[in-house]
């Protein structure tokens, strides 16, 4: 409180605001705000605020600004995004400042934004919505209400129980699970949204510096992970077995919902995933995949015309 005191006289020199107090305390005296707060502190006398009339002034001034307010950006009080209030005690009075709501707000999107994590998913995938998104009939109807059902009732650590979204290129897939990441953050449950192809070309790339395992932990430990595109990377023994297999086994021992999209169904997932580079035809690690996917995840069609040709 003494601190801020303080900025408020420094600020009140600053402008050579002493005289103009003086001049016209009269007619701050007179203000409506001031009478307002004088018929909630009867205990006090319009003479007993003589003495505080810097601390009047300021509060008056500030007050008329939010009552003129334009939003947060253009926010002239003294502590932007903050309302003055005059508080009384032991014939004492000091201005007191509370975040308004323009500034909660703003502090609430930029927490919220930190809960997404994502890697390389475009701009467009993250701002997504669901109010924006076209739920058309059918297919993309239940995938819609599939996925805000998710969304509302999620529980990472208690129930693994994710989606699995899938369906034809360009029908807005990925933008639905982004829509996603944005409506669980809004539960405060942080997710991690990641383009699976390039993933693996990291993950691959990060041998030689040794930071597989780090890589690996960051999907593992995730609220809630999104894998978007699985089925679209080029598949190697060691990817499936030492990456994807972990992750996902990690996620469903310690109940971590997963979200998927993909072009493909369950059964052609789990061909993509028994055929590797240089191992051949694996199908039984391929099952043991998709094992993790198949019990932990809804399955949802998602159809509709290609919105990328649209585009």
């Amino acid at each position: 409180m003494q601190a801020i005191n303080r900025s408020l006289e420094a600020f009140v020199k600053a402008r050579n605001l002493d005289g103009k107090i003086k001049i016209n305390l009269s007619d701050v005296l007179e203000h409506p705000l001031v009478e307002e707060w004088l018929a909630r502190h009867p205990q006090w006398t319009k003479e007993q605020l003589e003495r505080f009339a810097i601390k009047v002034k300021h509060y008056v001034r500030e007050e008329e600004n939010c009552r003129r307010c334009q939003g947060l950006a253009k926010c002239p009080n003294l502590l932007k995004g903050h309302y003055a209030r005059l508080l009384a005690y032991s014939g004492m009075l000091d201005v007191t400042y509370t975040p308004c709501h323009y500034l909660k707000q703003a502090d609430q999107q930029a927490r919220r934004a930190k809960l997404i994590k994502s890697h390389h998913i475009a701009a467009d995938i993250l701002q997504g919505s669901f109010r924006h998104f076209d739920q058309g009939d059918g297919g993309r109807l239940d995938a819609f209400q599939a996925v805000l059902d998710f969304c509302m009732s999620a529980q990472p650590g208690k129930s693994p129980m994710g989606i699995y979204l899938y369906g034809p290129l360009g029908v807005g897939k990925s933008y639905l699970l982004g829509a996603a990441a944005n409506k669980l953050a809004e539960r405060d449950i942080a997710s991690y949204m990641v383009y699976t192809p390039e993933f693996f070309r990291e993950v691959k790339g990060a041998i030689a510096e040794q930071k597989v395992e780090e890589k690996i932990e960051a999907l593992q430990s995730v609220p809630v992970l999104i894998l978007d595109d699985i089925g679209a990377e080029t598949m190697s023994a060691w990817a499936r077995d030492e990456v994807l297999g972990p992750i996902l086994q990690y996620r469903v021992t310690h109940k971590l919902p997963t979200l998927y999209t993909s072009n493909y169904d369950y059964d052609q997932l789990e061909e993509h995933l028994a055929y590797s580079q240089k191992g051949g035809i694996e199908q039984m690690k391929a099952k043991r995949i998709m094992e993790r996917i198949r019990h932990y995840t809804r399955p949802c069609f998602m159809e509709g015309p290609n919105r990328r040709k649209q585009a």
